[in-house]
C-alpha cells in the first residue's frame, strides 16, 4: 500500500530503446507497436505551450536496487519511487551520471483490520479489540525499524500527524508528552495482548493462542518491493513471540491492493498490511487527519466504512475536519484531544516518517515537492525538462502501473496513478512545493470574507481576505438538490432566507477558462462544472439511480458546511461560495471552494452504466452491486462504455438534462460525442482531460503508459519554472553537557541555509523544549534571536532546580516563512549538585 493524501489525499522509446522490467529486457517499440514521435528539441521556449517534454513514457521496474544503474545507464530518466535504502544513496551520491531531490513526506505504519470479532468463517481477529490494537505501541520499538531497517532514512513516529508539518511544531510539548506514554514497553504490550485474548475466550495451547479449538493465525500482507518486507517481518516475529501464529503474504502493490482495499474486511482475508502514505503537498493544516484516517468518511473503500471510532473521537475527529473552532486555543485542544484518542483507537500503528531520496538523470531538471518528492509534486509536469533543450522523451520508472481503476469521481488514490494523472488534468490552484501555500493557475484571483473573529491568515497578495460582523447568504443561492426534478434549488426555495454563513469566497477566474479545449477537442463550458456539482449531491440521495452509501459520510460533512453556490457571472467565470469550513490559510479555503470540472460527456456515458448496474464509479458499490468498478483507461469497463456512448449517440442524451439542457445546442452534444468516439477509436480508451499531456497509448500487459505534449494548452511552457532547492534551514545547537544546580545555563543556536545565516524576518516560530530523565516536558517557551543567524535559549536556575539531579534535554524547534517544514535540533545535558560542578 502505498497512498497518497492531499487536499483532496501513495506509471522505451518510440525509436526502439530497451525498456528492463522486472529482469526482462523487451524492445518496447516493437512489443508495443508505437508509431515513431517526431522529436521536437529545436521549439523555442518563448513560443511553446504547456509541458517541457514531447513524451513521457512510464514503464514499470519493480526492483528498487536496479533503479540508479538504470539510471546511470539511460534507460530512465526519473523514477517516481523513492529510495530509502542508505547503500543505495551512497551509491547515487557518488554518480557524476544522478542527481537527486530530498522528500520528508512518507510514512510507513501498518494498517489493522478492524472487523469481527471474528471473521465470517469464524476464526478471531483480535485487532477488532482497541485494547490489543493499542497494544501494538508499546511491542514495536520504532527506534530500531528507523535506524536497522532505514538506516537513519527515517525518523520514529508515534503519532497520526507527522514530524515534518507545522502542526507538529504547534502542539510539540502536548506531542512529546504522548509519545513518552506510548514509547516501547513490551512487557506492557505482552501484559494488555493477555488479558484481552483471554476475554474473547481465547487460551494459549503449547505457548500458542487458540480459539474455538483453532490456532489463531495472523494474516499478513507484506510489501515485498520495499524495506516493508523487513518491517513486515520484524513485526511478525514480535507478534508470534506474543504467542500468535502468523502467515506471511508477500505481495507486490498490485496483489496487495486488491486483498485491502477491494475486499471486504469481514471476509478475513488480512489482518495486517503494512502500508505506506505520501502527503503529495506539504500539509500546512493537519487537522482532518483524524478524520481521513480513523472514520468512514475518510475514503468510500470497503476498509474505512469498517471504521467505528469512539463517539466521542468521531465527533473530535469531524470538528476539526470541518473547522469547527472558535480560535486557535480551542483548535490546539481539540488537535491534543484527537491525538489522545487517536492512539487509544489505533486503527493504525504509525511506525516512521521517511526521508527519501528521488534520484533523476543529471541532465533532468524538475520541480519536487518537499513532502512528496516528484511523485507528489502537483506541479512536476509543468517543469520537467531536460536542462539543455526544450522536447525530447523521457522514461519515468514506476513500482506499478494502473494499480487502480482510473476514474475522476471515485477512482484511484494510488500515489503512482495519481502522479500520472496530474499531468493529464490541470487544476484551479497549485501547492507551492516548498510552502504548500496554494497559487493561482486557472484562478485570477479571490476575496474571501471571514466572520469576524474567525482564525485565519494570509500570505500571498492574490488573496484578499475582509472580516464582516455578519455573512448573509443570498436567497438565489444554490444550496440543496431536487433529484426529481435533477435541479438545484435556492435558499428561498428552500425557506432558508436570511441563513448566514462563516465565510464567502469569491472566485475570479482567468479569461481562458471556458475556452480551453478538452484532450478530444472539446471546448470546457459551463456544463462540465455543473455536472461535477450535481453528481456531489446525487450521490448522496437513497432516490438516485447513482446513490453510493460509501459516499454519505463524506457528503454529510460537506452539507453540515456548505451553505450555497452562486454563478455570478458565466463570461468571465466568477462564482461566489458560501461555507462554514475553514482552514489557518486563506489560501487553502480558496482552494477548497474552487470548481471542479469533468468532461460531462464522458461522465455522462459512466452515469448511464451505473443506472443500468454495469459499472460503479467506487470499489464499496462496486462491491456491493456486483460490477465493475469503472475504469475509463482499461479492462472491462470499456465495452461497456462503448455501448454506452453508442446509445447516447443516438439519443442525444445528456447528464441531469434538466440542468445541463439549457446551457446545450444539440450540435454541441453531437460534437462531443463524436469527438469522444473519434479520441476512442484512436486512442483505444475513455481517459481524456485538460492538463499538459494527454494520455497517448495504455499498455496494461506491458506495465506502461505512454503521454504526449497536448499543444493547445493555454500557459507559457515556463510558467512555473524558477523553483530550486528548498531553503530548508540547518540547526547548529551548542550548549554545556553539565550545569550545577543554582546556576543559569545557556544555549546557542545558529540557523542556516546553504552556509549563510537564516535572518530573523525568515522564521516564523522558534520554540525552545525542556525535557527531565523521564521525559518529562518541564518547561517550554520562545527561543531569543540575538542576531547574525545566532538564537539562544537562557535557563534559570529556578527551571535547572525544577529538573531534579541527572539527564536532561533541550530541544529546539524552528519553523521558516520559506519551508512549511519545522525543522529541530537537540542536546542532552546533565543537572548535578553545587559541590561537583566542577569535576
Amino acid at each position: 500500500m502505498q497512498l497518497m493524501r492531499a487536499l483532496d489525499p501513495l506509471q522505451v522509446a518510440s525509436s526502439g530503446v530497451n525498456l528492463l522490467r522486472s529482469g526482462l529486457v523487451l524492445t518496447f517499440a516493437s512489443a508495443l507497436a508505437l508509431s515513431p514521435l517526431p522529436l521536437r528539441a529545436q521549439d523555442n521556449l518563448d513560443t511553446r505551450r504547456g509541458g517541457l517534454l514531447d513524451e513521457i513514457v512510464f514503464a514499470t521496474e519493480t526492483d528498487t536496487a536496479r533503479l540508479s544503474g538504470l539510471i546511470s545507464d539511460g534507460a530512465f530518466q526519473l523514477t517516481a519511487q523513492g529510495v530509502s535504502d542508505p547503500s543505495m544513496f551512497q551509491r547515487i551520491r557518488e554518480s557524476a551520471l544522478i542527481d537527486y531531490d530530498m522528500s520528508f513526506g512518507g510514512s510507513v505504519e501498518l494498517t489493522l483490520n478492524p472487523a469481527g470479532p471474528t471473521f465470517r468463517d469464524g476464526t478471531l481477529n483480535p485487532f477488532h479489540v482497541p485494547a490489543i490494537r493499542e497494544a501494538m505501541n508499546w511491542l514495536i520499538d520504532r527506534r530500531f525499524i528507523a535506524e536497522e531497517i532505514y538506516g537513519g532514512l527515517a525518523r520514529p513516529r508515534s503519532l497520526p500527524i507527522g514530524t515534518a508539518v507545522p502542526d507538529f511544531a504547534r502542539v510539540a510539548a502536548s506531542a512529546r508528552a504522548i509519545e513518552l506514554r506510548y514509547r516501547h514497553d513490551p512487557a506492557r504490550a505482552l501484559a494488555v495482548i493477555e488479558a484481552e485474548m483471554q476475554a474473547l475466550g481465547a487460551e494459549r495451547q503449547g505457548g500458542i493462542w487458540h480459539h474455538d479449538g483453532r490456532p489463531v493465525t495472523l494474516r499478513m500482507v507484506i510489501r515485498s518491493d520495499d524495506n516493508r518486507r523487513q518491517v513486515g517481518d520484524h513485526v511478525a516475529n514480535l507478534l508470534e513471540g506474543a504467542g500468535f501464529r502468523t502467515e506471511r503474504l508477500y505481495r507486490g502493490p498490485e496483489e496487495a491492493s486488491r486483498i485491502w482495499i477491494a475486499s471486504d474486511p469481514a471476509a478475513g482475508q488480512w489482518h495486517i498490511v503494512t502500508g505506506a502514505w505520501i502527503s503529495t503537498l506539504v500539509r500546512r493544516d493537519s487537522s482532518d487527519d483524524f478524520d481521513f484516517y480513523y472514520t468512514p468518511r475518510g475514503r468510500p473503500d470497503p476498509l474505512w466504512q469498517a471504521y467505528t471510532p469512539a463517539p466521542e473521537f468521531d465527533r473530535v475527529a469531524s470538528r476539526l475536519a470541518e473547522g469547527d473552532f472558535a480560535d486557535l486555543e480551542e483548535r490546539a485542544a481539540l488537535m491534543t484531544r484527537a491525538l489522545d484518542l487517536a492512539m487509544q483507537d489505533s486503527a493504525r500503528i504509525w511506525l516512521v516518517d521517511q526521508s527519501q531520496i528521488g534520484p533523476r538523470a543529471a541532465d533532468i531538471q524538475v520541480a519536487s515537492d518537499l513532502a512528496g518528492g516528484v511523485r507528489g509534486s502537483q506541479i512536476w509536469p509543468l517543469t520537467l525538462r531536460f536542462a539543455d533543450r526544450v522536447g525530447g522523451q523521457a522514461r519515468v520508472a514506476m513500482p506499478s502501473v494502473l494499480t487502480e481503476p482510473w476514474n475522476p469521481v471515485a477512482g484511484t488514490n494510488w500515489l503512482f496513478d495519481r502522479m500520472v494523472l496530474r499531468a493529464l488534468n490541470d487544476s484551479s490552484v497549485l501547492p507551492d512545493p516548498f510552502t504548500g501555500l496554494h497559487r493561482p493557475q486557472r484562478l485570477a484571483r479571490a476575496d474571501l470574507t471571514v466572520r469576524e473573529g474567525t482564525p485565519v491568515s494570509v500570505t500571498l497578495p492574490w488573496v484578499t481576505l475582509d472580516q464582516a460582523e455578519e455573512i448573509t447568504v443570498p436567497d438565489d443561492a444554490w444550496i440543496a438538490w431536487d433529484e426529481g426534478e435533477g435541479r438545484f434549488l435556492t435558499v428561498a426555495e428552500t425557506g432558508q432566507q436570511g441563513l448566514s454563513a462563516r465565510t464567502r469566497t469569491l472566485l475570479h477566474y482567468g479569461p481562458e477558462f471556458f475556452d480551453r479545449l478538452w484532450h478530444d477537442g472539446s471546448t470546457v463550458s459551463l456544463p462540465d462544472v455543473l455536472v461535477s456539482w450535481a453528481l456531489t449531491f446525487s450521490r448522496a440521495n437513497p432516490d438516485s439511480p447513482h446513490f453510493d452509501p460509501s459516499h454519505v459520510p463524506v457528503f454529510e460533512v460537506f452539507e453540515r458546511q456548505f451553505r450555497g453556490w452562486r454563478i455570478v457571472s458565466e463570461d468571465p467565470f466568477v462564482l461566489e461560495v458560501y461555507s462554514d469550513q475553514i482552514s489557518l490559510d486563506a489560501e487553502t479555503m480558496v482552494a477548497q471552494r474552487t470548481a471542479s470540472v469533468l468532461p460531462w460527456h464522458v461522465i455522462g456515458l459512466a452515469m448511464q452504466a451505473e443506472a443500468r448496474g454495469e459499472l460503479a464509479f467506487s470499489s464499496a458499490k462496486a462491491d456491493r452491486i456486483d460490477a465493475e468498478w469503472l475504469s475509463l483507461v482499461a479492462g472491462p469497463s470499456l465495452p461497456i462504455l462503448d455501448r454506452r456512448l453508442e446509445d447516447a449517440r443516438d439519443a442525444g442524451a445528456i447528464p441531469f438534462p434538466n440542468l445541463l439542457g439549457p446551457h446545450l445546442t444539440e450540435e454541441e452534444i453531437a460534437q462531443r460525442y463524436d469527438n469522444i468516439a473519434a479520441w476512442r477509436a484512436a486512442r483505444r480508451h475513455f481517459q481524456i482531460g485538460d492538463g499538459p499531456y494527454l494520455l497517448h497509448s495504455v499498455h496494461p500487459i506491458e506495465g506502461a503508459l505512454v503521454l504526449r505534449h497536448f499543444p493547445d494548452f493555454p500557459d507559457p511552457a515556463d510558467r512555473w519554472l524558477g523553483f530550486a532547492a528548498p531553503p530548508v534551514p540547518v540547526l547548529d545547537l551548542d550548549g554545556p553537557l553539565i550545569v550545577a544546580r543554582g546556576e543559569e545555563a545557556r544555549f546557542t543556536i545558529q540557523a542556516s541555509f546553504a552556509g549563510d545565516p537564516v535572518a530573523a524576518d525568515d522564521m516564523e516560530a522558534a520554540r525552545f523544549l525542556l525535557f527531565d530523565g523521564d521525559g518529562t516536558l518541564i518547561e517550554e517557551g520562545d527561543v531569543t534571536e540575538i542576531g547574525g543567524g545566532m538564537w539562544e535559549v537562557r535557563l534559570t536556575p529556578a527551571q535547572i532546580a525544577a529538573l531534579g539531579m541527572g539527564p536532561n534535554s533541550l530541544e529546539v524547534v524552528f519553523t521558516s516563512r520559506h519551508v512549511a517544514m519545522p525543522v529541530f535540533a537537540s542536546q542532552p545535558f546533565a543537572t548535578v549538585p553545587v559541590r561537583t560542578a566542577n569535576w
